[in-house]
């Protein structure tokens, strides 16, 4: 989530490094998109037919599974689904990572809402293991696994332990629900197809807004009557939508441009980890960069670098990160590299003295 970033003012801002940057997901530049793409049968009603079904058969189809669902945000696709996954085997105790995104930034709807008990898995600063899901001394109704781990930098398993830990979980008749926000940027490190990654899943979610840079939205995937069940979830839980054909279009245009560019997006990241390496007292997690995505550790408290990044934002209309993060460390903060189109434009040498010069204002 990036509810915490501070907006910056457009006039200032000319570059950015995230993928979220103001500079591709403008309006104007939506509209202008839109209208290359968009036809009148293209409309939905209540999230039926038009766009939205073509949509839903498209990822359906890449991730190898009999029926998907459009659903407004991922947080309602993945509590629906363990939601589902819960009744089927009247267990009402879930699995996942204690740095799941179910658990950090939903305020705990899987809980309140679904009436789900959560069971966290291993420790907070490393990827659950095999290890973990045998540790575990009561039934599951399902376990959740987020690729990659983002509050973790974007870690992954290897295909090996990821497979060990679906097969453990299927043979003992517990469902293993993926939670792909970003498997489009995954896929790559597998060398895999989408649809080989999915079938070790029994239900995956992918969101539409993240690295497709969609407007918004989220799909959930599997079998026929989950997904038959998972639609009247949405309408219960207010997530029918009358018109929705805007965001499956728009998520569309990623599916078209963006996922094609995911091994480039990757071979960038890994330049710009390069790039950044070495500088004093900072640390790249992980190293090398898995996904697109990883993070970046510096010895400057977070409230001192998010005021010493907006003076340089200021000063050279370039955008570095949304926001800076704690760490254990009160001395030191880390943000999130996330790479797409944006920094694509921008050279890793100067990425590499653009964020020394805010260290060092940091520090004086």
């Amino acid at each position: 989530m990036d509810s915490h970033a501070t907006p910056t003012d457009p006039e200032r801002l000319a570059r950015s490094l995230s993928v979220h940057g103001q500079q591709r997901r403008a309006p104007t530049r939506r509209l202008r998109d839109f209208l290359t793409r968009v036809e009148d049968g293209d409309l939905d009603t209540y999230g039926r037919g038009g766009a939205v079904a073509r949509l839903e058969e498209r990822v359906a189809g890449l991730l190898g599974k009999e029926a998907a669902v459009f659903m407004p945000t991922g947080a309602m696709a993945s509590q629906v689904a363990l939601r589902l996954h819960a009744d089927a085997r009247t267990c009402r105790t879930i699995g996942f990572h204690p740095r799941a995104h179910i658990e950090v930034h939903e305020h705990k709807g899987y809980e309140i809402v679904h009436g789900l008990h959560g069971r966290l898995l291993g420790e907070h600063d490393r990827l659950v293991t095999v290890q973990d899901l045998e540790a575990v001394r009561e039934p599951l109704a399902a376990v959740l696994l987020e690729l990659p781990q983002r509050d973790l930098g974007g870690r992954l398993p290897s295909w090996e332990e990821l497979t060990a830990q679906t097969s453990w979980l299927r043979t003992r008749g517990i469902a293993a629900h993926l939670d792909g926000a970003r498997l489009w940027e995954a896929q790559p490190y597998y060398g895999r197809p989408h649809a080989e990654i999915a079938a070790l899943f029994d239900t995956v979610y992918v969101s539409l807004y993240k690295g497709l840079e969609g407007l918004a939205g989220a799909v959930l995937a599997g079998r026929s009557d989950l997904v038959d069940q998972a639609r009247q979830w949405r309408a219960r839980l207010g997530g029918q939508l009358h018109h929705a054909w805007p965001l499956a279009v728009s998520a569309e245009i990623g599916l078209d441009t963006l996922v094609p560019r995911m091994p480039a997006f990757w071979q960038r990241a890994q330049e710009l980890a390069a790039a950044l390496r070495g500088l004093p007292g900072v640390e790249i997690v992980p190293d090398p960069p898995q996904t697109p995505l990883f993070h970046v550790i510096v010895p400057v408290p977070p409230d001192v670098l998010a005021a010493a990044h907006q003076r340089f934002v200021e000063r050279q209309g370039l955008e570095l990160f949304l926001y800076p993060r704690p760490t254990t460390s009160p001395r030191c903060s880390r943000f999130e590299v996330t790479v797409g189109e944006n920094a694509m434009a921008l050279d890793p040498q100067g990425v590499r003295q653009s964020l020394l010069e805010v260290i060092q204002d940091a520090a004086d």
